[in-house]
């Protein structure tokens, strides 16, 4: 409970900007602002709050709201894009990490239900903070950004549907099981029924309605999360299941990135007082007997969780770059985690020394997997002659048979890529396309391209082209890293072909023709003269085209 009122409450938030401005100096995400402010002001700390319902009542708030972006921002269609990889390592990775997880917490003494939770929560990774990173990185339209997103929503999935179990079922008294089974489906799919009849004929309308002014926007959106997850909540779900459904429902609407955009300031203020009210349950008493425990269990998670991904992607023939920049993105725990052992200890199935211990496990791997991510590359660099023993070795190309001999070799079939070596084959030039993508290299080769699976990074790979005989290699791959490590693989192997890379900027172009390249590809100055050209403007080829040229 906040004693002096808006004086205490005006302070504490007021510490809570300074520690976030802390933080993102430190390039740390404000969770872990807002988890140290937590501890700091409860009674572990100067005791300025305590566990009560006023500060309670705000922080399922911020939960609800939390679950409802989720389910707002939810777009399985990304999961299928990225195609089974997205499937196979977000089920593969929550069912290995919770299995292990769960062997490890009892070696280290925790009883049954509590390692239970305790796996659990260490199988969910924070999909706000990944996105977070990887939109500041550019890196979420990368193969290994796609395929991160993927299996995040496809734990965000689980996540709640764990939830659901829990509350569902977790305060059944002596009732049998099939009749708690039979209760809960039929009250779930009345729920849903009702659901999917009001997001058809319902909701649309309504907010037509709301869009015309965007508070009004803002407001129905609360208003129809809070709604749902009250009605969830009585009939047993859960007010973060109601949430969760209720943002899948306005998902599927035109107004989905305006809702979404006007809430999201909100709920980071509102999660702020769930921090703060699990600062003020937490109970730091066994702190130094759990030191132990939650170093082994920061360790599983830093190292474990990305090796668990990298042996899934690998099975599936990625090759080791793309995994293990995919697998760094669940090396923490996240806010999820804290929310599921916040549900356990209301259903009085852990202690507050539970919650502490998943709370440091958090505090450690977010912290720390937070500049594991953003020097990601000079991980890799460091790591790489470890993480190829996590690449299938046998993909080798196996160019056309009888070929004697073809016109270019293309690294990338992007969306800029796949254009060049349609141009190209329409220009009668036969082509050999390299991606390292299974799944594109697959639809390529269906659609009658000829093709290859392979790594621009892998020299023993680049051994095995036909470049002897291939008078010009093109990349079309904007990765900084992959070009160099392609212009200094080549240079290695004395090709005397004509090679043209892609750039996009001029401190960029510049470094390529040191290292080699006889032509630097520049998409957007390509696009941007022909876009002058077709507007009847002649093109100034003497204009700067990078950020760093532009004149105020």
């Amino acid at each position: 409970m906040i004693h002096d009122d808006f004086t205490t409450l005006a302070v504490i938030v007021g510490v809570a900007a300074a520690a976030g401005i802390v933080a993102n100096r430190l390039r740390q995400p404000l969770i872990v602002a807002f988890i140290a402010v937590g501890i700091l002001a409860g009674p572990s700390g100067f005791g300025w709050v305590e566990g009560g319902d006023d500060l309670e009542l705000f922080a399922r708030l911020g939960i609800a709201l939390l679950l409802f972006l989720v389910g707002l921002k939810l777009d399985v269609h990304l999961v299928r894009t990225t195609g089974p990889v997205a499937l196979a390592t977000g089920i593969g990775q929550v069912a290995f990490t919770a299995g292990i997880g769960y062997g490890l917490a009892l070696l280290l003494g925790l009883d049954a239900t509590t390692a239970l939770y305790v796996a659990v929560a260490l199988t969910f990774s924070s999909t706000i903070i990944i996105v977070k990173l990887l939109s500041d990185k550019r890196e979420l339209d990368q193969l290994h950004g796609r395929i991160a997103v993927g299996f995040l929503v496809v734990q965000d999935i689980v996540v709640v549907l764990v939830m659901i179990g829990l509350t569902a079922f977790g305060d059944r008294g002596d009732s049998s099981l099939a009749g708690e089974i039979g209760e809960v489906a039929t009250k779930g799919a009345v729920f849903l029924a009702v659901l999917v009849l009001a997001t058809r004929y319902v909701l649309p309308t309504v907010l037509s309605w709301a869009a015309r002014s965007q508070e009004l926007l803002a407001l129905f959106a609360v208003a129809w999360a809070m709604t749902v997850a009250a009605i969830s909540d009585q009939l047993g779900f859960s007010i973060e299941v109601g949430a969760f459904v209720a943002g899948v429902t306005v998902a599927s609407t035109p107004y989905r990135d305006a809702a979404g955009a006007r809430l999201v300031g909100l709920r980071d203020f509102l999660l702020l007082f769930f921090f703060l009210d699990l600062g003020a349950r937490l109970e730091f008493t066994d702190t130094s007997t759990q030191l132990f425990t939650a170093a082994v269990l920061s360790l599983f998670v830093l190292v474990g969780n990305p090796l668990i991904v990298m042996v899934i992607m690998g099975a599936m023939r990625y090759p080791a770059r793309v995994s293990f920049l995919a697998g760094l993105t669940v090396a923490q725990i996240s806010e999820f985690s804290l929310i599921l052992a916040a549900l356990g200890l209301d259903l009085g199935h852990i202690d507050e020394s539970t919650v502490s211990l998943i709370t440091i496990v958090g505090l450690v791997t977010i912290g720390i997997s937070t500049y594991m991510i953003l020097n990601s590359q000079e991980l890799f660099d460091r790591l790489v002659p470890l993480l190829r023993h996590f690449e299938r070795r046998d993909h080798k190309p196996d160019v056309a048979q009888g070929a004697e001999r073809f016109d270019a070799i293309v690294y990338g079939l992007g969306r800029y890529g796949t254009h060049v070596v349609s141009a190209l084959r329409h220009a009668g030039a036969r082509v050999l396309a390299v991606d390292f993508d299974p799944r594109t290299v697959a639809n390529h080769q269906r659609a009658g391209g000829e093709v290859v699976f392979g790594d621009a990074e892998d020299i023993d790979f680049l051994e095995a082209l036909p470049l002897a005989t291939t008078p010009r290699v093109v990349s079309t791959i904007p990765s900084i890293p992959a070009t160099t490590a392609l212009l200094h693989a080549l240079q290695h192997q004395e090709y005397r072909g004509q090679v043209a890379v892609t750039a996009l900027d001029d401190r960029d172009a510049s470094r390529y023709r040191t290292l080699g390249a006889d032509v630097v590809l520049r998409p957007f100055t390509i696009a941007a003269n022909e876009t002058c050209e077709l507007l009847g403007v002649p093109a100034d080829t003497d204009a700067p085209t990078s950020p760093e040229g532009v004149q105020p």
